[in-house]
């Protein structure tokens, strides 16, 4: 068998009865988190372009559109993975060489389970499925360093989870496994030097290219089988060898993901825990500071520091912003906080924040990198005008692996980032809905998800 067939075999293998309680758990408050995402970024400027090209090119009804409307299940996906991945607040999996974002999988496997009619339980199941796969393949097959982007495993992974939740069979889930894994390769420059809206688009692009392309196979057609191990296929061209024994795995990856606390690039989060407490606990002002030195692990230096992926103090647009760690801590300690609120343009561009990012430097750390990714170690100095410094260090942050959100917090940051969206009512609706999610039709949940876009 290819490798293709290996993976389609497990895909059809897993069932609702191979998910922990502990999985079942986790997977709901990545929905949960997700879908708070998805709501809070309703109001942001390409997710709109997206909605305006949706509603002129349309698409038959089967789908819902989270805040309204009704579109085909690979236009579905497109828009509403736009919602869940544009303001950078969900869900992260870190390995040494590689991070990506399993959440981005929520839209494709709503729109696959509702055209579907498919349970909660199936959706689970299809969930799981693209988060094992994705998850395993970013740790296995690293392609940052080899200039391809962690979307890339992204498109076996949406092609995994939308065949399960369409029920595909062995055969034609390796054909659609095929077709999309040899057709969307993407480049890593999305992420470095000036970057773009397409940093939050990415993604639900390959969800919208890999759900029609398991749609394809649904329908007959064969894609290259040999796309993992054949002659210039994935291994070959892209990644390198590696091995995965598929019939070995099982569906607990979503257990060793994180989620953000903070809206920032996931490699920031506890460098902001630390610039919070130097803010509260040691009483620090921004206009005190003469300069602020960071000490971090590689990864994030060469992503967010002003490593070999890009300056990081030219911050003009939001996506530079939150790629940014000299302007996302600034923000932190003048503003206190780091949500949707530091990235509106009149808050980016104003003087203070723009005057303190310049005043800080980031170094990569042998030892905090030998450390990461089991922990996030980052130490800050700031040298005062005064003449005295402030040094504070942490291990972690509230949501990862050492310290992890529960649905009650997760259930907190919902509530806060879709308030100004939703009311009461509505909210309670939609945690109800995924708190029950193995109990119900996924048509129930999207149901919940259809108001009125006019009402804000």
């Amino acid at each position: 068998m290819t490798c293709a067939e290996e993976l389609a075999k497990f895909v059809v293998a897993s069932s609702f009865e191979d998910l922990s309680g502990e999985v079942v758990n986790q997977l709901k408050i990545r929905v949960l988190d997700g879908l708070g995402c998805a709501i809070g970024a309703l109001s942001g400027q390409p997710v709109k372009s997206v909605r305006k090209l949706e509603s002129e090119f349309g698409g038959l009804p089967f789908n819902t559109l989270i805040g309204g409307g009704k579109s085909s299940p690979d236009r579905a996906a497109f828009y509403n993975g736009a919602l869940v991945r544009y303001l950078d607040f969900n869900d992260s999996f870190l390995s040494k060489d590689e991070t990506c974002h399993p959440s981005d999988n929520i839209a494709s496997a709503l729109a696959a389970s509702e055209y579907a009619d498919a349970s909660g339980k199936e959706f689970l199941v299809s969930l799981a499925v693209a988060y094992q796969v994705q998850c395993r393949l970013s740790e296995v097959a690293p392609l940052r360093d080899r200039g391809f982007d962690h979307v890339t495993q992204g498109a076996y992974a949406v092609a995994a989870g939308v065949s399960k939740a369409l029920g595909l069979d062995v055969d034609k889930t390796a054909n659609a496994l095929a077709i999309s894994g040899a057709s969307l390769n993407a480049l890593r420059v999305t992420r470095t030097g000036k970057l773009s809206n397409w940093k939050g688009l990415a993604y639900p692009f390959t969800s919208f290219c890999a759900l029609h392309a398991v749609f394809l196979a649904r329908e007959g057609i064969t894609g290259p089988l040999e796309v993992f191990e054949g002659n210039k296929g994935f291994m070959d061209s892209v990644a390198g060898r590696f091995e995965i024994d598929w019939s070995k795995e099982n569906l607990e990856a979503v257990n060793r993901t994180i989620l953000k606390k903070y809206n920032a690039e996931i490699h920031s989060q506890s460098a902001i825990e630390c610039m919070l407490a130097i803010r509260t606990v040691d009483k620090v002002k921004a206009e005190d500071v003469d300069s602020i030195n960071v000490h971090i692990f590689d990864v994030a230096y060469k992503i967010i520091g002003g490593g070999e992926e890009g300056e990081e103090k030219l911050v003009r647009t939001k996506e530079e912003a939150d790629h940014s760690l000299p302007y996302i801590l600034s923000a932190a300690l003048i503003d206190g906080e780091v949500s949707p609120e530091q990235y509106r343009p009149q808050r980016i561009t104003q003087s203070d924040v723009q005057a303190l990012l310049r005043k800080v430097q980031v170094y990569p750390s042998k030892e905090f990198s030998n450390r990461f990714p089991d922990a996030m170690p980052c130490e800050i100095t700031i040298h005062l005008r005064s003449g005295q410094t402030v040094t504070r260090a942490v291990e972690d942050y509230e949501g990862f692996l050492t310290r992890p959100m529960n649905l009650s917090q997760a259930t907190e940051k919902f509530t806060k980032l879709t308030s100004n969206f939703i009311d009461e009512d509505r909210q309670k609706r939609i945690i109800d809905a995924v708190t029950q999610l193995e109990h119900i039709k996924i048509r129930q949940m999207m149901e919940v998800l259809n108001f009125n876009l006019a009402n804000f």
